[in-house]
């Protein structure tokens, strides 16, 4: 049969359209390039998913692959694709339902039957920190993006006469197949250079250096996409407008914390004396000092849980909480009045172990301060 499209997206022969969705939404998010920077084998999949789910997303083009394989489409009928741009295009709809954005390189707007030449998108990485995930913030940052030259001057596309897209119609053993495919000569955008402008690429573009504001929303995590728009590229073309911003959010966590979901961990260090005796400690966190004090004796392992000071969901006043381990430090030397006063301690009673079979939430989450 060739291409198992069904094994691609992991689902039976007998799945529903939803099912099929689903999967492809599943892979479609696994492999985002977003996800994946510089993966050719993630950036593969991502292509491979595309192909099958352009099959069996459409029930036609389903019905004639179980019948006959994918040589059903081996005179047309089916996109093989080799530019992730081009499955953005594609699957433009597709992607605003999945990510709420537009992932288009090329895209159509304005009323129905209109054609719109945008410009490609642009994707950059962000590091933020504790403190912008629980509180949000404004950053500016610079940004290298391609302009049309000022003395640049396009013309309308002799092979798909402005339309971006070009119809091919097939004849095979099945049938008649039409295929529609992006105009090669004009990249989709409806018109082609006629004068290019000093400087320009071979678009009519060059490049420019923009200083760009970006508000940070606050619950923002690693992965986040935030669209910033038409601060892509500019079109190729007189009356284009330019694509879209994506920062891709990551995070850069200080040593001493840990997340869990909307948690925030740390420890807090004691020494002996300061666990027999009680103490009180200030603690820095994402929120501001906080000040502690602690009864003696404090045992080792203990959890203290201060609520509403961990990360909050995104864009709302729902946060977690703020767990604080503490950890005993023992001396690494004792003077011999130290030592004699622990053996005169060694049968008291208010210093016997007691042993517990319960194991300690420090213990569960003991691989991630270690």
């Amino acid at each position: 049969m060739g291409k198992d499209y069904y094994a691609i997206l992991g689902v039976s022969r007998s799945a529903t359209q939803e099912e099929i969705k689903k999967a492809y939404r599943r892979l479609a998010i696994k492999y985002h390039p977003d996800r994946n920077p510089g993966d050719k084998e993630a950036e593969e999949k991502f292509k491979e998913a595309a192909e099958a789910y352009e099959i069996l997303g459409d029930p036609e083009k389903r019905a004639r692959y179980d019948q006959f394989g994918d040589a059903a489409f081996a005179g047309g009928g089916a996109h093989h694709y080799t530019d992730v741009e081009d499955i953005f295009r594609h699957f433009g709809d597709i992607f605003r339902d999945f990510f709420g954005g537009d992932f288009g390189g090329y895209g159509y707007g304005g009323q129905s039957g209109t054609y719109t030449a945008k410009g490609r998108d642009l994707r950059i990485r962000l590091s933020i920190g504790l403190e912008e995930m629980v509180r949000g913030g404004e950053r500016k940052i610079k940004v290298r993006r391609k302009v049309r030259a000022r003395d640049s001057h396009y013309e309308t596309c002799p092979v798909c006469n402005g339309s971006g897209k070009v119809t091919r119609i097939t004849h095979t053993i099945f049938g008649p197949a039409q295929t529609t495919s992006t105009c090669r000569r004009c990249g989709g955008t409806g018109q082609v250079i006629h004068t290019r402008g000093q400087g320009s690429d071979e678009d009519g573009l060059v490049w420019t250096e923009e200083v760009v504001s970006i508000k940070i929303p606050k619950g923002v995590r690693e992965g986040v996409q935030l669209k910033v728009a038409q601060k892509g590229h500019d079109a190729p073309s007189a009356n284009g407008v330019p694509g879209d911003l994506y920062v891709v959010f990551k995070e850069k966590i200080p040593e001493e914390f840990r997340i869990d979901d909307h948690d925030l961990h740390t420890i807090l260090d004691l020494n002996l004396p300061e666990a027999v005796l009680g103490t009180a400690k200030t603690l820095e966190t994402p929120h501001g000092k906080i000040k502690l004090n602690l009864e003696g004796p404090v045992t080792p392992g203990k959890i203290l849980r201060i609520r509403g000071k961990g990360i909050p969901a995104l864009n709302t006043d729902h946060y977690g909480d703020l767990f604080v381990h503490v950890r005993v430090h023992m001396p690494q030397k004792l003077s011999e009045e130290d030592k004699q006063y622990f053996r005169s301690k060694l049968n008291n009673e208010h210093f016997q172990v007691k042993k517990s079979k319960r194991k300690s939430f420090f213990e569960k989450i003991h691989d991630i301060f270690s």
